[in-house]
């Protein structure tokens, strides 16, 4: 069991398949986009149900697919929390982030940005948006890649370009109505595909879900509200904490969501996708943890089915190809490949549309046609998949996916998240005090990851409070101008 197995023809065929399927529904859209807005927003005419599909199965990367069972697997599952978050967080989405969206008719969030702070901060806020998702796209894709190459044989440089080059491919062709249909399909993948699992370590440990749920309770991996908080450990409170001002950025700010969303013709559509995509988050987090228990359990009652000293993030893969049917973990490693490129696609997309609406656009003297804007999109969306390609090539050193993640989304999300807070908040702050605090929130961030033992669940939060606060005091502190109240909440009427 110990030896690495070759992924079978009968995998390799399925997965080809897939891959090419991808690319069909990419050429199916080709050339039916004649504006900007029909290629990174599709129109504004997309079902809200597709949109739902596509919003979940980009954020939930082959990340999130891997290391929520491996974080069950190895610590407990205080991340069963975060399900609780979504419902939570969603009416503060429907209220308060999409009213002004919608009202203000954007293509970006960060256009919001620009009228409420100006130019500058649009820019800056941009630039940390494109450093974040490069840093992301890298991981994403190499961080999956990697696991299915130790444990599946699959050639490391194989699973890269693959990731890669077929979610550019179709990207480029089709545009954002490419990305959502494709990503429907990604979608029910992953979620057939975690069901799948959850049935088949249901079957292979002994006593099935009793056994399973027995080992987790007995290894005290069900302490989900350990109130015993500590900064060297994960408990329920602080992830609670943590991902609810994460899912907040992840859904409210973040032109990856935000972009599907606007593809949504009214804000009835809007709530009823967030509210489909709490839903699913509930569930498929659950059963995530669930899976990582089941590992866990199959572990312990057949030790020498997975073997000791295999990384945490390479459990899930090694058992797909070591403990299930040939042809089923063919299926299996597909739903991790669409999981990958759910994500790259959203990714490459929205940068591109980053660049053109809030990079160049404003520093034109006179506009371009948008014939001129689809040809240049469709050149930059691959000429960033290409990048993102490369840079996956030369991330190294991840060997805790979650923290990698983490601490990409600590140092530019989060002080992201909070100019959004105080700008739509408050009418006193203003963009200098901001950046002042986000930079000392990006420093001490940075300390705090590469000088102490301090968990990774604490780098968001600490990174978005200073910058929070921060930025309220010092605009507090210091005279200046404020804000029109048509651009906070404190405009009553039509929001």
């Amino acid at each position: 069991m110990t030896e690495p197995t070759t992924f079978s023809a009968l995998n390799y065929t399925i997965l080809a398949i897939y891959l090419l399927a991808m690319i069909a529904i990419g050429w199916r859209f080709a050339g039916n986009q004649k504006t900007t807005e029909d290629f990174f927003l599709a129109g504004r005419k997309m079902p809200w149900l597709a949109v739902a599909m596509s919003m979940y199965a980009s954020l939930t990367s082959a990340i999130t697919f891997i290391a929520i069972p491996a974080t069950a697997y190895e610590e407990n599952i205080a991340f069963l929390v975060v399900s609780l978050m979504s419902p939570l967080v969603t009416p503060v989405l429907i209220f308060l982030f999409y009213p002004f969206y919608l009202r203000l008719r954007v293509t970006t969030s960060y256009e919001y940005i620009n009228q409420r702070f100006g130019r500058p901060a649009r820019l800056t806020v941009s630039v940390l948006f494109i450093l974040a998702r490069l840093g992301w796209l890298g991981t994403v894709i190499y961080a999956p890649a990697l696991a299915l190459s130790v444990v599946s044989g699959i050639p490391l440089w194989v699973s890269i370009l693959s990731i890669g080059f077929f979610a550019t491919i179709y990207t480029t062709l089709g545009g954002m109505a490419a990305v959502i249909w494709t990503d429907v399909v990604q979608f029910v993948i992953m979620i057939g595909g975690a069901i799948w699992l959850a049935i088949t370590l249901g079957a292979n440990v002994p006593n099935g879900v009793e056994g399973i749920m027995r080992l987790a309770a007995d290894s005290g991996r069900l302490h989900v509200l350990d109130w015993k908080l500590s900064l060297y450990a994960m408990s329920g409170p602080i992830v609670g904490i943590t991902y609810f001002f994460q899912l907040m950025q992840d859904y409210g700010t973040d032109q990856t969501t935000v972009q599907r969303l606007l593809a949504v013709p009214t804000m009835r559509g809007v709530g009823k996708a967030l509210i489909f995509n709490a839903a699913v988050d509930f569930f498929i987090i659950g059963l995530l943890l669930f899976i990582g228990l089941g590992l866990f359990a199959f572990h312990q009652t057949l030790p020498n089915q997975l073997p000791d000293g295999l990384g945490r993030d390479q459990v899930l893969p090694f058992y797909i190809i070591h403990a299930l049917p040939n042809g089923v973990s063919g299926l299996l490693i597909t739903a991790l490949f669409a999981a990958a490129m759910s994500s790259m696609d959203s990714g490459i997309n929205c940068i591109s549309t980053v660049i053109i609406h809030d990079l160049l656009k404003p520093l034109r003297k006179t506009p371009h046609e948008d014939a001129r804007d689809v040809k240049l999109a469709r050149t930059l969306t691959f000429v960033i998949g290409t990048a993102a390609t490369g840079v996956a090539f030369y991330v190294s050193g991840f060997g805790h996916l979650l923290k990698a993640y983490s601490g990409i989304i600590s140092l530019f999300n989060a002080p992201i998240l909070a100019l959004f807070l105080l700008g739509m908040l408050s009418t006193r702050v203003r963009f200098a005090p901001w950046l002042l605090a986000s930079i000392l929130a990006v420093g001490a961030n940075l300390w705090v990851q590469h000088q102490t033992a301090v968990h990774w669940i604490y780098y968001f939060p600490l990174s978005l409070g200073i910058s929070l606060f921060g930025g309220y005091l010092f605009s507090a502190l210091t005279p200046g101008p404020r804000a029109e109240r048509d651009l906070t909440v404190w405009r009553r009427t039509q929001l």
